[in-house]
Formats: C-alpha cells, sequence, structure tokens
C-alpha cells in the first residue's frame, strides 16, 4: 500500500525489507544474540545478520527447531557462523543458565536482540508465579540484558565499536493500565485482560529500553538501548489467537507486512551507520517515532527498574 512505500528521514520505509536496509553493512567483526529466532522475524533477523557477516547466536525455546533453522540458513549461506542455545524467557532458572551457557563459548557480544515474545489467550503464572506476558515479554528479558551487559562493555572496550541493544516492542504499547504497569497485579494476574497485559509487557520493553539507556550514558558506556515496533505482521505470536489470526490471514495482504519487511526496522537498528550514538528512542518504519505518553515516563521507567530488578535478585 502507498503508505508502506513512504520514504522517512532514513531514506527507507515501512515497505523496505531488512536486506536492503542492511545493505553494504559488513558484521564480520561482531557477534550476536537473538532471542526467538528460530521462526518469524527473529529467524529473518539471524538470517540476514548471518548474510552481513554476523557471528549469530539464536536463543531459542525449542532447541530442534533451532538446529532446523540454522540448517536452512547455512544451506543458502555457505560459511554462516550460528551457534543455537535454549533460552525459555518465562524462566529465571533458564535465562541464567543461558548466560552461563553463553558464557562458556568465551564469544564477545556486540548486538543484544530481545526479539522474542508471547501473546496468550488466559493470564496465567509462569514458573516462578508472574503474569506470563510480562515474565516472557519483560523479566526474562530484562535478566537476560543484565546478564550480558559486563560482556557487552568489556566487548566495547576491547574493540572500541559501540554496542546495541533493540528490545522489539509493539504499538499495543498505548493498549494498557490507566497507571501504565499494574504492578500489583504482576504477582495476581486474577481478572487481567490479555490483550491488556500483553500491551502492559510492551509498554515494559520501551520503559526498559529508556532506563537502560540512561544509565548507560550516565556511566559513559558506548552501548545504545533502542525500542522497535516492527509493524503488523502475521507471525507465530498470534498461534493462540485464533479469531486475530484469522483476520490477519483474510486482510493481510493490505494491512500487514511480510516477514522481510517486519524485521527490517530490527536489523536498521541493530546494524546500520546512521543509526550510531543514537540511544533511548522508539523505532518503527526505519525512523524514530513518538511513542504513547506512558512510554516516556521517566519516573515509571525507574520505579520498573526497581521493581524487575528486585524479582530476578529474590
Amino acid at each position: 500500500m502507498w503508505w508502506f512505500n513512504r520514504k522517512g528521514p532514513s531514506g527507507f520505509s515501512g515497505a523496505s525489507t531488512a536486506e536492503e536496509v542492511t545493505a553494504g553493512v559488513d558484521g564480520h567483526c561482531l557477534v550476536a544474540i537473538i532471542t526467538g529466532a528460530s521462526s518469524g522475524i527473529g529467524l529473518e533477523t539471524a538470517r540476514v545478520l548471518a548474510l552481513r557477516g554476523v557471528h549469530v547466536v539464536m536463543a531459542v525455546r525449542n532447541v530442534s527447531a533451532g538446529l532446523e533453522a540454522r540448517e536452512a540458513i547455512v544451506a543458502k549461506i555457505p560459511g554462516a557462523r550460528i551457534d543455537v542455545l535454549e533460552l525459555d524467557l518465562s524462566s529465571i532458572a533458564s535465562v541464567r543458565r543461558f548466560a552461563s551457557e553463553f558464557g562458556s563459548l568465551n564469544l564477545p557480544l556486540n548486538i543484544l536482540i530481545n526479539n522474542a515474545g508471547v501473546m496468550t489467550r488466559n493470564c496465567t503464572r509462569s514458573c516462578d508465579g508472574l503474569e506470563l506476558h510480562f515474565a516472557t515479554n519483560h523479566i526474562g528479558h530484562f535478566l537476560l540484558t543484565n546478564l550480558l551487559l559486563e560482556n557487552m562493555k568489556k566487548t566495547c572496550r576491547d574493540s572500541c565499536l559501540e554496542g546495541r541493544i533493540v528490545n522489539l516492542t509493539s504499538s499495543g504499547h498505548s493498549m494498557t493500565y490507566r497507571e501504565g504497569i499494574c504492578f500489583d497485579k504482576i504477582h495476581d494476574p486474577s481478572g487481567l485482560n490479555d490483550f491488556v497485559a500483553y500491551g502492559q509487557s510492551k509498554l515494559a520493553n520501551i520503559l526498559h529500553s529508556n532506563e537502560l539507556s540512561r544509565i548507560l550514558k550516565e556511566e559513559g558506556v558506548n552501548i545504545s538501548a533502542n525500542a522497535v515496533h516492527p509493524g503488523v505482521i502475521t507471525t507465530n505470536l498470534f498461534r493462540n489467537r485464533t479469531i486475530v489470526s484469522a483476520l490477519l490471514n483474510s486482510i493481510g495482504r493490505i494491512i500487514c507486512r511480510t516477514v522481510e519487511q517486519g524485521a527490517a526496522t530490527t536489523c536498521y537498528v541493530a546494524m546500520h551507520p546512521q543509526v550510531k550514538g543514537i540511544s533511548g528512542k522508539y523505532f518503527t518504519n526505519c525512523d524514530i517515532a513518538s511513542p504513547s505518553s506512558q512510554a516516556s515516563d521517566a519516573e515509571l521507567a525507574k520505579k520498573l527498574w526497581q521493581f524487575s530488578f528486585k524479582i530476578v535478585s529474590s
């Protein structure tokens, strides 16, 4: 559609693909971790980064699916450097185990793409007793980022290259509670609306990026943290939402992007030279955009950080 093709300041549009926005970018000296990399946007992100020479670590819940995805990429990109490690973001123990296993690889880390996400039909609890959307989409990535941050800082110092952290969010972050984050319901999700709980977790992704960016700037660390809305794409995210999935399948050609287009903004923010030095921003269509007022609330971001830190430290 015409609005997809309208180019912004970056020179790219909603119709641009991940390959197009990374054309000419050399990533042979880079290492990246991508969560949820066995399907959808995550898989396309892994493929394109591998195509640009990046050593990719696919963090996946289903290892067999991850290995199949790796084989498919290597078949098309001979010499692609790809590792597959298990990661269940809904489990704090699994996140810690993944960080330890990654550490045993003795690899540096330049890029962290927190891509994985869930949208469930009911607000159930994770194995750690947290509302599942919040646990998987936010807490798991919050802890993962904190556990990998020292590696990223060392890599940044040793290589003199900017590190980049990319949190995938959604325009649905505006569909949340009046107070933004309903902290009292994180441990007791009874009565929560699943769509609103999903929106809350996506709001948390932006607030996490903003507060992390502030902290890194305060420390004088050359690592950026940004949030990305990929657009509406028919992926496995909607596999538990029968009506939503059917609706998207029926009108997808009109409003939905392809996976190749959906991965574009992620790849752009993770790799493009134009994004160097930019941090604490919200991107869509490969350009900086304005999120909701709640997503720009610095005090709410600090409160969420403290709340999240307490959870992962207990």
